[in-house]
């Protein structure tokens, strides 16, 4: 029974169509347990001309209405002119379905227009036809409060189901879409971590490898010290590639990500010292402590700026780095010599930049990246310890 419940409640017509009938059986069975002589005709008439239309109430609620309005008043007057004043139409129920369907579906204005004119109605009935006058009254009122009643309480129900369902839709909707922001996120996350693993390393070994190729002939121990430098650096960055991809598969926290801190500076500076950059560094403050996030930007930053120095510094570049831990944030600046493009130099994409860019963004602190008024390119960042 439940099962069928539902399907009719997907299917209004159907349902609409079955009351019809329910309220046209109750008329043939009032005629047939009737004793007395009737119009049969005009009573089979009447009970159709009433029902039938109940089936589209839904769908046309206003014709609906003043269909089954007219046809019962019309109804009263021609048993009048008849002299039929004793039958009873049980289906003239349809006039206080019609009110419920007026307010639930249309609106508080059509269903009080309506039961006016139902009251012209029920007053033409008291006085063509044969009814207790206090029974039929109290009769009718009861019957059209009702109708009032559950229509107001099922369209506040109707309304709240639909402001849940567009809730719904809503949130559904927002969960999509942080989703996908996750995911583009995720994505930029992974791109910028392997642009600074690879290209640091590569940047390296071309800058490198193009030395060799220059020294091979006329300083075959350079070349040969620059060889050293580009397996060296090879192996370092397929460690550090390995380790960045694992930590990529794992979906690591932030407290599994490693503390790179003053040692991993050194180790920094160390290699592009050897690979032919001139670098000062200055470290101030306790580095070691500080939250591994910030840690990391820290090391990407410096990094990410010391390769950009041996791309386009020239052909001795020159780059001072410092960082500075103060109580409530750390400074990262790194300078170049602005000398200008070597002849020997790596194409860049522009994808350093807005890589240290995202990666400030993402710990909420500020970059300052340009050429100064004396010719030096500067990379100045501020990252909050909070």
């Amino acid at each position: 029974m439940r099962r069928f419940s539902l399907w009719l409640r997907g299917k209004p017509f159907v349902a609409d169509s079955l009351l019809a009938c329910a309220l046209f059986l109750t008329d043939a069975i009032v005629f047939i347990g009737s004793a007395t002589d009737v119009l049969w005709p005009l009573f089979v008439l009447v009970a159709v001309a009433v029902s039938a239309p109940v089936a589209w109430r839904r769908r046309h609620p206003r014709t609906v209405s003043g269909a089954v309005l007219i046809v019962s008043i019309l109804s009263v007057l021609t048993g009048h002119a008849l002299g039929d004043t004793t039958s009873l139409h049980p289906s003239l129920l349809a006039l206080p379905i019609m009110l419920y369907t007026l307010v639930a579906y249309v609106g508080r204005r059509e269903g009080a227009i309506y039961l006016v004119a139902v009251a012209v109605d029920g007053m033409v009935s008291l006085v063509f036809l044969d009814q207790d006058l206090f029974t039929s009254i109290l009769f009718t009122v009861l019957m059209y409060a009702l109708a009032w009643l559950a229509a107001e309480f099922l369209g506040a129900r109707r309304a709240y189901d639909e402001a849940v369902e567009a809730r719904l839709a809503v949130a559904e909707y927002d969960r999509d879409r942080r989703a996908e922001d996750a995911v583009a996120m995720e994505r930029t996350r992974i791109a910028r971590e392997l642009h600074d693993v690879i290209a640091h390393g590569v940047s390296v070994m071309v800058v490198q490898a193009d030395g060799a190729s220059y020294a091979i002939r006329k300083d075959p121990e350079r070349a040969e010290q620059a060889v050293a430098n580009i397996s060296a650096t090879g192996r370092a960055a397929l460690a550090e590639l390995r380790r960045t991809v694992a930590l990529l598969r794992t979906n690591p926290h932030a407290d599994d990500m490693p503390m790179y801190g003053t040692a991993g500076l050194a180790k920094v500076v160390d290699m592009m010292s050897r690979a032919g950059l001139n670098v000062e560094l200055e470290q101030t403050g306790n580095l070691d402590d500080i939250s591994p996030a910030i840690s990391l930007g820290v090391h990407r930053l410096v990094q990410e700026s010391l390769t950009n120095v041996l791309r386009h510094g020239g052909h001795a570049p020159k780059a001072s780095v410092s960082v500075i831990r103060r109580d409530e944030d750390v400074l990262v600046e790194i300078l170049n010599s602005g000398v200008g493009a070597p002849p020997i130099a790596v194409e860049g994409t522009g994808n350093g930049l807005l890589g240290m860019r995202e990666r400030v963004a993402v710990l909420q602190g500020t970059l300052d990246a340009g050429r100064m008024s004396d010719g030096r390119w500067r990379v100045r960042a501020e990252l909050p310890l909070e």
